[in-house]
C-alpha cells in the first residue's frame, strides 16, 4: 500500500509600498511587501498568512527587523 501525502505552500503579492529608513548596506530605499501564503493539503486550503516583508530596491536584499 503506497501512501503519498501532497502539501505545498503558494505565496501572492498583495502590495508593495515605501517604508521609512535606508538600507544599512547600500544606503537604498526599504521595500514593504505585503504577502499571502496558502497552505494546501491534497488541494485543500487548511490556512491563509499574510506576511510582511522588508527588500532593499538597489541591492535586492531582505531585511529583517528588529523591535
Amino acid at each position: 500500500m503506497c501512501l503519498v501525502y501532497v502539501c505545498s505552500e503558494e505565496e501572492s503579492e498583495l502590495g508593495r509600498q515605501q517604508a521609512p529608513g535606508s538600507c544599512p548596506y547600500c544606503g537604498g530605499k526599504v521595500l514593504a511587501i505585503d504577502f499571502e501564503s496558502q497552505c494546501r493539503f491534497c488541494f485543500l486550503p487548511i490556512c491563509y498568512k499574510i506576511k510582511k516583508k522588508y527588500f532593499c530596491s538597489l541591492c535586492s536584499r531582505r531585511l529583517e527587523l528588529y523591535h
